[in-house]
């Protein structure tokens, strides 16, 4: 790979790890907000390098090396930098596979945000699809049908097996991220018990750093499989995503409040995760795209929304979309 492509590939990668943990960061501060100093000092210590070399690097490695474990786990390592035709034959074959399963993931993650979560609106409709969450199943599984039977008859019976794992994974973070919702509130409910012992407070101190661990974890996962949209070279998405883990994990520890302030960051993750899914989706099927291409669309749409939001504190208007209240 050329030393520009690569360059390119790595600050799209730092943009879209950035951006897409946003979210990950306001919730990891918020949290630390409750803790005690020592187990502050933990996380953003030992914390950062379990999610830095931990669940972002291994991730990436672990996904190459299942999509094609010929080339063993030093070879799913170095193969795109080795320059050995074997290993980069298997890399070329096993790729379909990792894309189209990946951009199941991506699109899913999409429409669940566009359609069941609450959002600062901007683009017309939103506002509107914010309240058709229980249809997001509906639209999934249609989606899902319609990918599998046009990929196992048209192209490959195998690629529908890599779209229904793209599915499963993605319903399997789900149930962590809902269950780690689920504690955080526990947690938060616990904190404001003034009848808690001091030993009861060190115990809950300890299970938010595994709350904080769980949440890193599953967030971690949007940014690994978004990453190979960009490419498939390990060593460049470790170092695009740990550069933009250390970055999310600064913003934690200083600048949360500023961040909140850019009201359509998040608007412009979910839609460059949306188009990273189909680019995946349509290497996957065939369709060549430049290694620029990802990398520029992800810094055009975060650069847009980046904008709208600048334009938006200049303006001090905000608008919620708000969701249907559950009787």
């Amino acid at each position: 790979m050329e030393i520009l492509s690569a360059i390119i590939v790595v600050v799209g990668l730092i943009i879209f790890e950035t951006v897409a943990s946003i979210d990950n960061a306001i919730i990891n501060a918020d949290i630390l907000s409750t803790m005690k100093d020592w187990a502050r000092r933990w996380f953003l210590t030992w914390g950062l390098i379990i999610a830095v070399f931990g669940v972002r690097g291994i991730l990436p490695w672990l996904v190459i090396w299942v999509s094609a474990p010929s080339l063993g786990p030093i070879g799913a390592l170095t193969a795109t930098f080795s320059g050995d035709a074997t290993a980069a034959l298997a890399i070329e074959q096993s790729a379909p596979f990792l894309l189209l399963g990946g951009g199941i993931f991506m699109i899913f993650l999409f429409l669940h945000w566009f359609m069941a979560e609450q959002k600062n609106c901007i683009v017309p409709g939103e506002f509107v699809m914010s309240k058709q969450g229980p249809w997001f199943y509906a639209v999934a599984s249609i989606i899902l049908f319609a990918i599998i039977f046009f990929v196992s008859t048209q192209i490959n019976p195998y690629l529908g097996i890599a779209a229904a794992a793209g599915a499963m994974v993605y319903f399997i973070m789900m149930g962590f991220r809902l269950f780690a919702d689920k504690k955080s509130a526990e947690l938060e409910h616990a904190a404001h018990d003034e009848e808690k012992s001091a030993k009861a407070h060190h115990h809950s101190d300890i299970s938010k750093l595994l709350l904080l661990e769980v949440i890193d974890a599953s967030f971690s996962v949007d940014g690994v499989v978004g990453a190979f949209a960009f490419t498939m070279s390990v060593p460049l998405i470790l170092i695009g995503n740990g550069i933009g883990a250390l970055i999310v994990r600064e913003l934690t520890i200083r600048n949360i409040d500023n961040i909140r302030k850019y009201a359509y960051l998040k608007n412009g993750a979910m839609y460059s995760i949306f188009c990273l899914g189909l680019v995946m989706c349509a290497e996957a099927c065939g369709i060549e795209l430049p290694v620029w291409f990802a990398p520029l669309l992800t810094i055009i749409i975060v650069g847009v929304f980046m904008a709208l939001s600048i334009r938006k504190i200049k303006r001090s208007d905000y608008g919620v979309c708000e969701l249907p209240k559950k009787e």
